[in-house]
């Protein structure tokens, strides 16, 4: 299952207390003190796995804890410091304060790690405190106490290219055409119900990830059907590509200007993103059909301010223009 949003209360270790012990010596009989201190407490990290893809492994977890330190032991022996805590997430997952909101870490590159909460110092033990005045300190302290913080891990896929469009418009097809991912595909809106990614491969030195969300509706960007749970997840991608269904009983420049609204009204910076443009379904239609359809499509284009990179004709069933399409994709991925 899918899951890109949890909450969960973090807590790093607590430091062992230190402890009063005395030596105990057959032919010492006035042993001075040997309590050790306690061990530090473990510490929380954050590390990303490009080999994770979901917060999944999260669900139904509502605290995740460091190991706390040792106390202290006789004969000055120190307390063993506590295990510390990795917390594995996938590339693309931002940590947020739940009680102020504020982001703390964008987490996007496999391999990296932060340092989140330390654990606690171990506490002194007797033996610490004796002094010239003090032979026999009857004195410790405890460990400190580690750090408690609720966070929201949220997770945004990375992509190069976000396929946007309404439900059942081909998406699923081409993903699983010109990628290795395989998606449901059924003739009904809402076959995709979670985010997909996809490598699509041109050549043993190029390529690219492309990303397949459910289909967009109108009212999408305030959070009708899926909604911004799912816009989200296209924030990162470089390139858009909308896709456009010919079969549909939507118009074109109806389709085209419903996304590229829901868009603005969810992002700016979204709706400023070079993007291109898929006819899908040609197979459908005849040629003359399409060709008419297209110009209708070009002039209404033409009243907005942002115009797309290409518009390209596909079916992702007979395999017409994928091949150019891809080269497409990959050259504004490239040089934007």
């Amino acid at each position: 299952m899918f899951v890109d949003s949890v909450e969960i209360e973090v807590q790093s270790g607590k430091g062992g207390d230190g402890i009063v012990s005395w030596r105990r010596e057959k032919f010492v009989p006035l042993g001075g003190p040997d309590g050790g201190n306690g061990g530090k407490g473990g510490d929380v990290y954050f590390r990303v796995d490009k080999n994770s893809h979901t917060l999944a492994n999260f669900r139904g977890v509502k605290r995740l804890k460091a190991e706390n330190g040792e106390n202290g032991k006789p004969k000055n022996g120190y307390g063993r410091a506590g295990k510390d805590l990795y917390i594995t997430v996938p590339p693309g997952t931002e940590v947020y304060d739940v009680e102020t909101g504020e982001l703390l870490f964008d987490l996007v590159n496999d391999g990296d790690e932060v340092l989140f909460l330390k654990g606690g110092k171990g506490g002194l033990g007797n033996s610490a405190f004796k002094s010239s005045r003090n032979q026999q300190p009857k004195i410790a302290k405890p460990g400190k106490p580690g750090e408690t913080r609720k966070v929201r891990l949220e997770l945004k896929l990375i992509s190069d290219v976000a396929l946007v469009g309404f439900p059942n418009v081909g998406k699923s097809t081409l993903i699983s055409t010109i990628s290795n991912a395989r998606p449901e595909i059924a003739n009904y809106e809402f076959t995709t119900l979670t985010p997909k990614l996809g490598t699509v491969e041109i050549d043993y030195m190029n390529s690219f990830v492309i990303a397949d969300i459910p289909g967009i509706i109108e009212g999408a960007s305030d959070g009708k059907g899926l909604g911004l749970q799912f816009l989200s997840h296209i924030e990162r991608s470089k390139i858009l590509l909308f896709m456009l269904d010919i079969s549909n009983y939507r118009p074109l420049e109806q389709q085209y200007s419903s996304l590229r609204k829901e868009l603005k009204k969810f992002s700016e910076k979204l709706y400023n993103r070079d993007f291109g443009i898929a006819i899908t379904k040609v197979d459908t239609t005849t040629e003359k059909e399409v060709i008419d359809r297209i110009e209708e499509l070009q002039k209404s284009i033409e009243k907005w301010n942002r115009k797309p990179k290409f518009l390209l004709p596909i079916s992702a069933v007979t395999g017409y223009n994928l091949e150019k399409l891809k080269f497409l994709l990959l050259d504004l991925v490239k040089n934007g």
